[in-house]
């Protein structure tokens, strides 16, 4: 990319079973080069692993996750939703069944009685980008160059897998020597064409209130430099999505922070009024449109920039099909050239919608425990405040699910691109473990990365904690607990409904519910039995103090922090559609039904 050549798969994460420890696990152990392995605990982890790896070097590099049949493949395939939902490359290698079929049904074996070829692997097809099964060894050839086609493709990219029948990856074949020459894959930047740099100029040379939305593309094609160029010379300010974060400093005069339903007052506000919404590399999902309801001003026009037709189309605007740093130059050359900025009037407005919104993160990182809390439990938007002093501005702070993205996504305060890693097109419990492992491997022992995860997401998936200290790249997590799914069970309170099912409580004896008493499990020392270090803090000072000490430690560290429900921060302008109940006996959720119909009729049909 640019004229400069990258080693693009750094290595393969796995665990051996049968199916591959005798065909792959035998290829690797005698490999000589530059190919690492890792031996992970858990193979969706180790998919996240290699996503987070992915997501945080821009996609320029990879590593290949492999697989036994049956379980071991099955495992990988919430990964690679993963990946293909957040258009990241990882290359899935699962071991299959026998091509000569001389020993079926093998171990781990599903059977079809009307579909002999259906097994595991095939529930793969729906959430990868490109699927091949390699029933002769030269057929490797051509399912090779599509899978790298894929992996380096910046639009139509996600999760590959090649499915490797045990017996063929053992067959030997006399491969051509050319096969092996190296290959260099070209990341081209498609230009901005001569008809779409007129439209997109008229239409912002037109605009009165115009809103940039900066997605995931800006970091994927390099373009924060020519973000922050177009901004400064035009005066238009930028509201950013889950995957856009940090793409400007926080404290850019022009930078609004998060937008839509996890956005901050200053971006949805902007939004909301808005004449013209250019959206630079974004998918546009419910989360960054408000359930396509953010932008209100009934004369608002749409430009989407962007390297895929398929997102640029999205909400019907004016499709600009190209690179987002080539365009965002571009325009800036053409609107500079125009002698085109805001007016004083609407950057005053951007200006006071900043200090507000500032001034309100002061507010929520200052906020206290609620009267009556239990002794030793913190307002969660105050945790947020102390690990976002403790952070330096090269660090990463990486998050997936539940409420902590909402919080991260209104409050962080990031300064440098890239020290912001949320994944939240697929939103995946169980991603924040692994996925800070996988980040520490692209940015190396000389940064940290502060993992911040929920009770509930922890539970899933904290197995990779071992391949850390096995590895030595050591990450710190930050354990938010609040016995239980904190965000699903404000959602389900906040639409009439009492929580049910979501605190984690023991099951009642007398009423046969799960309205028994708390679950409180000392994760610190869960931490500890893998050989971590861990703190359990009950003040603000304590958790300065462990933030510090965690700096310090040489090795995988958590911080356990107990929270009280319900102090996330929340609303701001935003909303957003979920399925009520059209029929219920609750007088609370038969008011929260009217209350989205409601809310319907402020969005856009498609």
């Amino acid at each position: 990319m640019d004229g400069e050549r990258r080693k693009f798969v750094q290595g393969v994460m796995g665990i051996f079973g049968h199916g591959c420890v005798t065909g792959m696990g035998q290829a690797l152990e005698q490999q000589e080069g530059g190919l690492r392995y890792i031996r992970i605990q858990n193979e969706q982890a180790g998919v996240h692993t290699a996503v987070a790896y992915a997501k945080q070097v821009n996609r320029l590099g990879i590593y290949a996750v492999l697989s036994s049949i049956g379980p071991g493949a099955s495992n990988m395939i919430t990964g690679a939703a993963t990946a293909t939902v957040n258009r990241v490359p990882v290359l899935l290698l699962p071991s299959d069944i026998f091509a000569d079929r001389q020993p079926d049904p093998v171990l781990q074996q599903t059977e079809d009685p009307s579909n002999y070829t259906s097994v595991v692997n095939d529930c793969f097809k729906p959430v990868s980008r490109y699927w091949d099964r390699i029933y002769r060894p030269d057929q490797l050839m051509v399912a090779a160059l599509n899978a790298m086609r894929v992996l380096t493709d910046p639009a139509d990219t996600g999760a590959v897998v090649l499915c490797l029948p045990q017996d063929v990856q053992c067959e030997a074949y006399d491969y051509p020597e050319d096969f092996f020459a190296e290959r260099v894959w070209r990341v081209d930047r498609r230009p901005i064409s001569s008809e779409s740099l007129r439209l997109a100029g008229d239409l912002i040379k037109a605009a009165k209130a115009p809103l940039l939305i900066a997605g995931g593309g800006v970091h994927y094609s390099l373009a924060t430099d020519a973000l922050k160029r177009f901004v400064e010379a035009t005066g238009i300010p930028v509201a950013e999505t889950e995957a856009g974060k940090s793409a400007l400093p926080w404290n850019h005069p022009l930078n609004l922070g998060g937008m839509g339903v996890m956005g901050t007052s200053a971006a949805n506000i902007a939004a909301r009024d808005a004449d013209l919404i250019i959206a630079v590399g974004t998918r546009l999902m419910d989360f960054t449109t408000i359930s396509k309801a953010a932008f209100q001003n009934p004369d608002v026009k749409l430009i989407h920039i962007n390297v895929s037709l398929f997102d640029a189309l999205k909400m019907d605007g004016v499709p600009v099909l190209a690179d987002a740093r080539e365009a965002l130059t571009t325009l800036t050359d053409l609107l500079e050239a125009a002698g085109y900025g805001t007016d004083a009037e609407y950057r005053d407005l951007v200006a006071c919608l900043k200090a507000d919104w500032d001034a309100e993160v002061d507010r929520l990182y200052a906020a206290e425990p609620p009267e009556g809390a239990p002794a030793g439990y913190l307002a969660q938007t105050a945790v947020f405040g102390a690990v976002n002093r403790a952070c330096r501005d090269e660090d990463v702070v990486i998050c997936a699910a539940g409420s902590l993205p909402g919080d991260l996504q209104r409050l962080w305060r990031s300064v440098l691109p890239k020290n912001f890693h949320l994944e939240y097109g697929f939103s995946c419990m169980g991603y924040e473990t692994p996925g800070g492992l996988g980040v520490k491997y692209a940015i190396g022992p000389d940064r940290e990365v502060f993992v911040i995860v929920g009770d509930g997401s922890y539970l899933m998936m904290h197995t990779e904690l071992v391949t850390s200290l096995m590895e030595h790249q050591k990450i710190i997590l930050v354990l938010f607990n609040s016995l239980g799914f904190n965000s699903i069970n404000n959602l389900s309170i906040g639409n009439g409904s009492d929580g049910f099912g979501n605190d984690l409580r023991e099951r009642n004896p007398d009423t046969g519910l799960l309205d028994g008493a708390p679950v409180d499990i000392d994760f610190a020392a869960n931490a500890r039995s893998y050989g971590c270090a861990a703190y359990t803090v009950n003040s603000m000072a304590e958790l300065e103090e462990a933030l510090q000490s965690a700096r310090n430690e040489t090795k995988t560290t958590l911080i356990h922090v107990h929270v009280v429900k319900g102090t996330n921060s929340n609303g701001y302008n935003s909303w957003w559609r979920v399925g009520v109940a059209e029929v219920s006996a609750k007088p609370r959720v038969q008011a929260a039904y009217e209350d989205m119909q409601e809310k319907r009729k402020m969005a856009r049909k498609y």
